[in-house]
């Protein structure tokens, strides 16, 4: 009996695109080896659906034309803007030497200094988020600035829109910039079309379709949520234009977020990121609306405004947490709706733990993501035997994103501690160098933690087994997730 060889030829091929996809991962530019290992692990044991995985999001693809149209515009905002300011001292502040090498670092990325007059304001609810946002778009003369990865149609969404089709019916110019994943309802929706028949100006960030998957990570997204008044008046942090009841995932609202809105120098550093995405896609400048500069208020603090993603240095936001969790000497509080961290990251924070320093970590208890939930939960037995103390938060989502160190430093941002925020979305951050709103945003976060029920090692080790398997399987996805 004649043998055939085609099961010889296929079980070759077979393996000849395994071993040619192995070593792509290896020669990857910037190897990070978990995830190498996790992608390696996951092309052998599910062949074809682990290389479609690949293909589609294994490697942090922004797209070549999409790159160096990045740095040809920063180039074209930094010529045009030589000189459109003349250097103001009162906006100039001096960090504490403990915290220099972070603003340095912060620099570096977003090519701003750290800004005193800052007069910043906390908001840590969802109601008094859209009630000071709305009103300040009343008061506009000039322009309206908004750019959110998430807008929906509800009653907070509404309120927006019908204020920003007012202030154009005043003669305000209103620009209003989403996420074309994170916003896609919307962009679909009759309220987009309400308002661009009112004269304000919609556009869609990261366009996602077909012919793009093909040259660029279809997943890469714009994460960031700010809104810039008339140059005058900024806002940063965690809130997405919706109600916090959250109609798309209502089953775990409230959502709970945190932000700040901010009067100051920094603001002119916000409208900076917001001129750059908008010229991205829309191939509009606004370089001229950056003479604008929100004078020092006398009571404000220091600041400074940081942008990360794919298209410029995004390690920064990993290296920024890792420098603050190892600055800390007393205490460090965190909080973050999805934690996933890198072993570094992770690190940072066990070494805070070990050293003595009384570090907290605040997550929601029901996670939207279950996947990443358990992931997270992978961590909780060896951070817990450092003395780490975690919190699960009852009452809703907590999507805040925050740190404090030694309640002299905080940072309010839109970025997670998992890899998607550190090296895929694009992001906005704000470090403050003031020991009084880094208490004040301390008192934030410790409102969340006597709202949420403390692990306990003992009780947490005590786990079903089946729990432990889908947490420790979710955790050696970490790397990929």
């Amino acid at each position: 009996m004649q043998l055939s060889i085609w099961p010889i030829i296929a079980v070759v091929l077979e393996f000849l695109v395994k071993l040619g996809f192995v070593i792509a991962v290896l020669l990857r530019k910037k190897p990070r080896y978990a995830s190498t290992i996790a992608w390696i692990a996951v092309i052998l044991a599910i062949p074809l659906l682990g290389i479609c995985a690949y293909l589609l999001v294994g490697e942090v693809r922004l797209g070549r034309r999409r790159r160096f149209r990045y740095q040809e515009i920063c180039q074209s905002i930094n010529q045009s803007t030589a000189g459109l300011l003349p250097p103001n001292k009162n906006s100039q502040c001096e960090v504490a030497s403990d915290f220099q090498h972070i603003a340095v670092l912060a620099e570096a990325v977003g090519d701003n200094q750290p800004r005193a007059g800052n007069k910043l304001e906390l908001i840590g609810d969802t109601d008094l988020f859209i009630q000071s946002l709305v009103e300040d778009i009343d008061q506009a003369q000039h322009h309206c600035h908004l750019l959110y990865y998430i807008f929906l149609t509800d009653h907070s969404a509404q309120r927006v829109a019908k204020s920003l089709m007012q202030a154009v019916q005043r003669g305000v110019t209103c620009r209003l910039m989403v996420d074309g994943v994170g916003s896609r309802t919307f962009l679909k929706s009759s309220l987009r079309r309400e308002m661009e028949d009112a004269g304000v100006k919609i556009v869609e960030a990261l366009h996602a379709h077909f012919i793009r998957m093909l040259f660029a990570r279809v997943d890469l997204r714009n994460h960031r949520k700010l809104a810039v008044i008339d140059g005058k008046v900024g806002y940063l942090g965690s809130h997405n234009i919706a109600d916090a009841e959250f109609a798309v995932k209502s089953r775990y609202a409230p959502w709970v977020d945190a932000g700040v809105r901010i009067v100051g120098p920094a603001v002119r550093d916000l409208q900076h990121l917001f001129i750059t995405d908008w010229f991205m896609d829309t191939d509009e400048s606004l370089v001229e609306l950056l003479a604008i500069a929100s004078p020092p208020q006398e009571t404000g603090v220091c600041a400074q405004i940081m942008g990360t993603g794919p298209n410029s240095f995004n390690e920064a936001m990993r290296q920024l947490i890792q420098a603050a969790f190892y600055l800390a000497k007393e205490e460090l509080i965190t909080t973050t709706p999805y934690f996933v961290p890198d072993e570094a990251t992770a690190s940072a924070l066990f070494t805070a733990a070990y050293r003595g320093v009384n570090a907290n970590l605040v997550v929601p208890a029901r996670n939207d993501s279950p996947l990443v939930a358990a992931a997270s939960r992978s961590h909780y037995e060896s951070m817990l035997e450092t003395g780490l103390k975690i919190y699960e938060f009852q009452e809703g989502l907590l999507h805040a994103k925050t740190v404090t160190i030694d309640r002299d430093l905080a940072l309010i941002t839109t970025a997670n501690l998992d890899r998607r925020s550190f090296e895929l979305n694009f992001e906005v951050s704000m470090v403050v160098y003031d020991s009084d709103f880094a208490s004040q945003l301390r008192f934030m976060q410790t409102n969340y933690m006597s709202r949420s029920r403390p692990v306990k090692l003992e009780e947490w080790s005590r786990r079903s087994l089946p729990r432990r398997l889908w947490q420790n399987a979710a955790g050696t996805l970490a790397p990929i997730l």
